[in-house]
């Protein structure tokens, strides 16, 4: 999707606007009409009685057991999207059984062929497809839960689910369970086992917090068996009915994993002129419950190569660009410590740990974490990982502790803390001071209303660096209202010159010079604003129009202007699926170093102001063809400014997926400042042979980084967990074409062992 947006000249007099029109916004967002959400009554308003099984329960999507007969069925589905104010038309029935090992979870989804099913991969999402989820939070607080779901097709996908990260799942926790569906002509039927061992709960709690979610993709509709509004997630853990057992749940038992890995590489570096190396490398990872609510991690000798390779984007900013962990050591449970700061400003980025800036591999030895539950309301993490010497990097050690705490119904009070220590020696001689250690600490307070509706934040970051005690903080803050048809928030942010994150990252802090080649650390302070408007037709061929308003302001330390940006875009969300979009932004930005974009002479410092238009649509992804085309043109600091962009995708369904991205920038700034036309072609070619093996191929082709990359991963799940990976990797110069910079190929071998 493309975003555009519109904005005036930002100073006092706008200041002062903005804050009245705001404190108008949210008064009006208090005052209107609400909707019927009583969250306060779902835990007895929805409710569903769960037994134990009187006999075997066989996974094979029939529920034909007698135990499934008598099972208390939960029914009479809401609609979620596009609407939350009505029934769902398509009938959904679940029930749930357990035994000894094993919660069982049954869903008759009533729906006609063919049904929708755009992949046979895990972790596919059931938004893609026609499916079925369920959301379990045992430990019944709406801070921390559980989310399985299965397509029609039988694609598992599994994930972690907080308060926090709700509406952002990675599917990056990925366990041992079973699922099973069946087909017919007006109906299929997901029956799911899900092990005891699997979960974390309080064995003497005899009420979970549980909700259903149905994706009905023909009709493009999402229901749930409790009402969620239309502004939050499906698996908000706020809106969850009860699960009211019999007796009090089983004790799941001993929950120890573990998985061995071995893995063999053939590699040729031209860049290095290492030459053609052969390698073999073994490994392992574990997984043991301590308790039922807390969890143990151990890796040793990691081994990541079986990642995707990152998506390659267009950089036209004068920042780094955050690329999003990729590695499941990292991401499974990763809110514990990624979630202090905002996205652009974070304490904690897993890729600083085995990886150098370039995405390189630095070898990791070993490392462990502990996460989950140390009380009903008490959540902590642990970790600790050591990397090898590598090239010019020392050996490294990584500690993080974290520890939160839930206050009233939805409020988190949580802190941290984090530490990097180097060890030098004799061939790793420390040349700068800073380089010894790096450790931050903080706090945080982010509060919800019961509805989610009104949510504040507030949180200090404190950096420690040898000989450094001023200018060494970060402080952020702020709320919003966030309802059905207006969300408005604000947020405040201030960052020192001196606030390093070893362990983290910060996108405006270094300022490259081009004039004098160096990179200056500065400090800034920002506000940022965002006002949207939802309108939900009751009828018509769209089902959202989208109205949003943005302004974004720096200053520098001194309080002097540094930059801003206000933007207004207007959004259609069609019946379809497909999307429409246009807006206009508006830009000035105070340069205080040389700033190059072209191979010519750089920009000098200055003010800036420019104005960019844009527009763009998306057809029905749901179709075995489907297309996206968006422009934008206007100004770039002096240059005259066009970008075109594309993609296309074929589909048939579930077998094969062909995507292709393009993207062009043509910059043209007066003389001497140079030219420049920058090139992104993406694509992706995925193959589902089954189930259980997969191959997806990545080309990509960047003039701006100068690189051609090809990454073809063939994956065999020969068993529930346990994987066979056989990756091929090639880089080439995009200029001098197709010079070869390095090629590999990697196969690793892992297999889940429950003990």
């Amino acid at each position: 999707m493309i975003f555009f947006h519109l904005a005036a000249r930002f100073n006092d007099s706008f200041m002062r606007l903005h804050s009245r029109f705001l404190c108008g916004f949210l008064l009006f967002a208090s005052v209107i009409k609400a909707q019927d959400f009583d969250v306060t009554r779902y835990k007895e308003q929805y409710q569903l009685h769960i037994q134990k099984a009187t006999g075997a329960v066989k996974i094979d999507g029939e529920l034909n057991e007698q135990d499934w007969k008598r099972a208390e069925p939960a029914k009479e589905f809401w609609q979620r999207f596009p609407r939350d104010d009505i029934k769902a038309a398509h009938k959904t029935e679940v029930r749930v059984l357990y035994d000894q090992n094993f919660l069982y979870v049954g869903a008759t989804i009533y729906d006609s062929l063919p049904l929708i099913g755009q992949s046979l991969k895990r972790d596919s999402r059931i938004r893609e497809n026609d499916g079925f989820g369920v959301i379990i939070d045992p430990m019944n607080k709406k801070t921390n839960g559980f989310y399985f779901s299965v397509t029609a097709f039988n694609v598992q996908a599994d994930d972690l689910v907080t308060a926090y990260n709700a509406g952002e799942l990675t599917f990056s926790w990925d366990n041992k369970w079973y699922s099973k569906t069946t087909i017919a002509q007006d109906h299929y039927v997901i029956e799911m086992g899900i092990p005891f061992k699997a979960l974390r709960y309080d064995k003497n709690s005899k009420q979970w917090g549980i909700n259903f979610i149905r994706s009905d993709k023909k009709a493009n509709e999402f229901h749930t068996w409790t009402r969620v509004p239309v502004n939050f997630p499906g698996v908000d853990l706020g809106y969850l009915g009860s699960l009211i057992w019999d007796e009090p749940p089983p004790e799941p038992g001993s929950n120890i994993a573990i998985i061995p890995y071995i893995t063999g590489s053939i590699t040729d570096d031209k860049i290095n002129n290492t030459g053609i190396k052969a390698d073999f490398n073994a490994g392992f990872d574990a997984k043991v419950a301590l308790s039922s609510s807390l969890n143990l991690d151990l890796t040793v000798n990691p081994d990541f190569s079986q990642v995707e390779v990152d998506r390659q984007v267009t950089n036209l900013t004068r920042f780094s660009i955050f690329f999003p962990e990729r590695r499941n050591f990292f991401l499974e449970n990763s809110d514990l410590f990624s979630d202090y700061g905002i996205p652009p400003i974070r304490p904690f980025y897993s890729r600083r740990i085995g990886l150098d800036p370039d995405g390189n591999r630095i070898p990791i030895i070993a490392g462990a974490r502990i996460t989950g539950n140390i009380a009903s309301k008490t959540r902590i993490g642990v970790m600790n990982m050591q990397t090898k010497a590598s090239g010019n990097f020392a050996a490294q050690n990584y500690s993080a502790v974290t520890l939160q705490q839930q206050l009233l119904k939805r409020t988190t009070v949580k802190g941290y803390f984090f530490n990097r220590q180097a060890f030098f020696n004799d061939k790793h001689v420390m040349t700068d001071p800073l380089d010894k250690y790096g450790r931050n600490a903080g706090g945080e307070v982010y509060y919800q209303n019961e509805k989610g509706e009104w949510q504040g934040w507030l949180g200090y970051h404190h950096a420690m660096k040898p000989g450094i005690t001023r200018n060494n903080s970060f402080l952020n803050a702020g709320g919003g209202y966030f309802g059905r048809n207006i969300n408005s928030f604000i947020d405040y942010d201030g960052v020192g010159t001196n606030y390093y994150t070893d362990m983290g990252f910060v996108q405006r802090v270094e300022n490259y010079d081009a004039l004098l080649d160096t990179t200056i650390r500065q400090g800034f302070k920002q506000l940022y604003n965002e006002n949207t408007y939802h309108i939900y037709p009751k009828k018509g061929k769209v089902n959202r129009h989208n109205i949003q308003l943005e302004n974004f302001f720096v200053t520098n330390p001194d309080g002097t202007f540094n930059e801003r940006t206000n933007s207004l875009s207007y959004n259609i969300v069609f019946k379809s699926t497909g999307e429409f979009e246009t807006g206009i932004e508006n830009h000035e930005t105070n340069l205080k170093y040389y700033t190059g974009f072209t191979n010519a002479a750089p920009l000098p410092p200055g003010k800036y102001t420019y104005t960019q238009y844009g527009i763009g649509y998306n057809t029905d992804n749901r179709k075995k063809f489907s297309f996206g085309v968006g422009t934008s043109l206007g100004k770039f600091y002096t240059a005259d400014f066009l970008e075109m962009a594309a993609s296309v995708t074929y589909r048939s369904q579930p077998w094969f997926t062909l995507e292709m991205n393009v993207q062009y920038n043509n910059l043209d700034f007066p003389d001497p400042y140079g030219k420049e036309n920058l090139f992104l072609l993406a694509s992706r070619v995925e193959v589902n042979f089954s189930n259980n093996i997969f191959w997806t191929t990545f080309l990509q082709y960047n003039t701006q980084r100068n690189n051609i990359n090809i990454n073809s991963r063939l994956q065999w799940r020969y068993k529930p967990a346990s994987d066979f990976f056989l990756v091929y990797t090639d880089n080439y110069y995009s200029d001098p074409f197709l010079k070869n910079k390095n090629r590999a190929i990697v196969f690793k071998l892992n297999y889940w062992l429950n003990l």
